[in-house]
């Protein structure tokens, strides 16, 4: 009940005639011919009683206020058919039907509230980011914070960049800020407006709280709940250096973080101004709706003009125009849209223009980038190969597991694959130790895995280009091409203990680095052939080359069902546009389902393969999809640009005009499907209302519907038009 009355309270703020509609009924019925003054005929009028004076005031003031609205929105270059109901209160009044005429001044306003409820629920989702909008900011006021020292991400105190899988720490804040503690950080704090932050401030985000701006942690690890960003349905741990993003929700505990954008320049502002624009602009086909208003408002004078003439009764007149306002192009149309554009952002997918809504739904040839888009973002392991004849009592988890925690701290493109499958290694190690598996020899009994929870990493040093060493549980591990990893501390390739039964001959003494290179080739050879779409990394422990890892571009794991899905949903053609070797290229489309490959390109050569398509008689629509930031100059020459980011990129590409927020190529189709859907309910609830609107006009010209139950029959039409638009809501394609 509370909501109930708190409903029709705002509902009444924002809409002023409806509850002036309805009190207008008390006085109709009860004094509609009570004249205090006597007889006194007006022209047109008559003698009106109190009662039926107030509905005439009512309806003037109805009039006055449409015909405002509709020079605003001549003004803005839309065209309505707010003129038919202008021209109905009209009508009503001058043939003294006070009933019909409060009837149809209800109806405006009641459809006007309808409205105002349909948007609102269309908006729900987009409502609920605005809402969720972080308002105010713990910036931290103690001596120390914020000053040099402080490890700060960039590199200048000696660490790398957090990789995300809790095998490195950074330097530390003074302990009681980075612990969080109620008793110290987060005593030792000032509320200011989130406008206030600025670049370089140390923040206190408390639990259950969203995180003001961008930054970078500070704590040594966190929670959080990015829903509101991506849809992301469970919390992702980060850990000490990560970025953390304005609209996240904190977890449980208490954590640090100093500020590295402005409030305006962060992610969700960003996310705001895409839904800003959405909610703002209008779509094609309600600015069709407009125009369709046009030979509709000539059609229904025309039938009322034809019904007065033939019968030679002015009602007849009226009974047609009351039941001719079109609210399914005024209402039911955008309703149908916003709804659409809810259920994008509900699923992480977020559009410049509701333009772009009208055009998603008539893709019918996608180009996709591959390194990131239909693969994972980085070259994934997909399996260990121990060198024969290395003699080692190792196997693939332990090598995977010290490659990894040396690749933690590595910033090349492979490091982070390998340290990814290095955290998996290290807990099965951990499964099977627990599980009773004691397979070490007993004095390596201190490898990883077996008794201890964490490896201890010392003497990290990575040389650019060629690989990383360290030392792990007092063990040398070196990581990267096989010249690096097979060689000694000075550099040169230790012959006879790499190739085992093979001696040095004068000729390789001699040969130098020529040497060197046939042994490369030939411990190659000893592993295999790499894969056309292949790339390795090679380990030595202790001085052994023992193994290679090997990598590849994967294919996200939907990516083959979401192309079909595309496929279903009647997408003509596919594309890829990669810069990759043809054969890596050919090997990925084959894996996901794609026959039209351009490989080889450069960045122009893309924007080429695209604009050629796009400019194609008979083309239909065209959409590239891409990460939003290397391809921004094709996802620009595409009819749709889509940008599918994880959140810690920025979304508001400048060229990309859909953003999908969740990094899942499942929304792909699933943004064209609700496109689609979206458009099929919008025409369906238009072309039903007006259809009902003219039986209604024809059978009113008849007189078969008196002018009171006509206004009040359109009114039902209206609430079905529109009530039908909100389907556009429901899950269902």
């Amino acid at each position: 009940m509370r909501k109930f009355i708190y409903l029709c309270s705002h509902l009444c703020v924002q809409v002023p005639l409806l509850p002036i509609a309805v009190l207008t009924v008390i006085p109709l019925a009860v004094c509609p011919s009570w004249r205090p003054w006597g007889a006194t005929d007006i022209p047109v009028l008559g003698n009106p009683g109190v009662g039926q004076w107030i509905v005439i005031i009512v309806a003037a003031y109805t009039i006055i206020d449409t015909v405002r609205g509709m020079i605003d929105d001549l003004r803005h270059g839309r065209v309505g058919v707010d003129l038919l109901a202008v021209v109905a209160i009209a009508a009503t009044v001058a043939v003294q039907e006070y009933w019909a005429s409060w009837a149809v001044v209800l109806m405006i306003s009641s459809g006007e509230a309808i409205e105002e409820y349909a948007q609102s629920k269309a908006e729900s989702s987009l409502t609920a980011l605005m809402t969720a909008a972080p308002q105010t900011a713990h910036v931290v006021r103690r001596p120390g914070v914020g000053v040099a020292g402080v490890n700060t991400g960039d590199g200048s105190d000696g660490s790398s960049d957090d990789r995300g899988d809790g095998f490195r720490k950074v330097a530390a804040l003074p302990s009681s800020v980075a612990s969080g503690s109620s008793d110290a950080a987060t005593s030792h704090y000032d509320t200011v407006a989130v406008e206030s932050v600025t670049p370089g401030d140390v923040l206190i985000v408390l639990p259950g709280e969203t995180v003001p701006v961008d930054g970078e942690l500070l704590s040594g690890s966190a929670t959080l709940d990015l829903s509101n960003i991506n849809g992301e349905p469970v919390p992702r741990g980060v850990f000490a250096g990560a970025r953390v993003m304005s609209g996240a929700v904190n977890g449980s505990t208490t954590l640090t973080m100093r500020a590295t954008e402005a409030a305006r320049d962060s992610q969700y502002q960003r996310i705001l101004a895409l839904v800003a624009a959405a909610q703002d602009s209008r779509p094609a086909v309600v600015k069709t709706a407009d125009v369709l208003a046009v030979p509709f408002t000539v059609l229904a004078l025309a039938i009322a003009a034809v019904a007065w003439l033939v019968s030679g009764v002015p009602t007849r007149f009226a009974q047609v125009l009351v039941l001719a306002t079109p609210c399914p192009l005024l209402i039911a149309a955008p309703v149908a849209y916003v709804a659409g554009t809810g259920r994008l952002a509900k699923s992480g997918i977020l559009i410049k223009t509701q333009d772009v809504l009208e055009n998603l739904g008539r893709v019918t040839h996608v180009f996709f980038d591959k390194t990131g888009t239909l693969t994972v973002k980085q070259p994934q392991v997909t399996r260990v190969e121990m060198l024969p004849g290395a003699g080692t009592h190792l196997n693939e988890d332990h090598v995977l597991m010290m490659a990894g925690v040396v690749e933690t701290y590595s910033v090349h493109i492979l490091a982070k694959g390998i340290a990814k499958a290095g955290t998996e290694a290290l807990s099965r190690l951990h499964r099977r130790f627990e599980e009773g598996q004691r397979l070490c020899p007993q004095p390596d009994a201190d490898w990883p895995g077996h008794g201890r929870d964490y490896p201890v990493v010392k003497h990290i040093d990575e040389d650019a280009g060629k690989g990383i060493s360290g030392e792990v549980n007092g063990h040398k591990v070196r990581v990267g091409r096989l010249s690096f990893a097979a060689s000694s501390e000075d550099g040169f390739l230790p012959v006879e203990r790499i190739v085992p039964g093979r001696a040095m001959t004068d000729g390789d003494r001699r040969s130098g680095k020529q040497g060197e290179g046939r042994l490369a080739d030939e411990i190659r050879t000893r592993f295999g052939m790499l894969a056309p779409d292949e790339m390795a990394s090679y380990v030595s422990v202790d001085g052994h080359l023992i193994a290679r890892i090997v990598l590849r571009d994967v294919p996200r794991a939907n990516a083959k069902s979401a192309l079909a899905s595309l496929r279903g949903l009647g997408v003509a053609k596919l594309s890829m546009l990669t810069g990759d070797k043809r054969s890596s290229a050919a090997i990925i489309a084959s894996e996901v389902g794609i026959d039209d490959v351009h490989a080889e390109l450069f960045p122009e050569d893309k924007v080429t393969a695209v604009t050629t398509a796009t400019v194609t008689p008979s083309r239909g629509v065209t959409m590239m999809v891409g990460d939003g930031v290397n391809d921004a100059p094709v996802l620009a020459a595409a009819d749709i640009g889509m940008a599918m980011t994880d959140g810690t990129s920025t979304a508001a590409s400048e060229s990309a005009q859909v953003v999908i927020l969740n990094d899942d190529i499942a929304a792909v189709p699933r943004a064209i499907a609700i496109a689609r859907r979206t458009k099929r309910v919008m025409l369906q609830a238009v072309l039903a209302g007006l259809a009902l609107a003219l039986i209604g006009m024809v059978a009113a010209a008849f007189n078969l519907i008196p002018v009171v139950v006509g206004a009040f029959l359109q009114e039902a039409i209206d609430v079905v038009s529109i009530l039908w638009a909100l389907t556009a809501l429901l899950d269902r394609d």
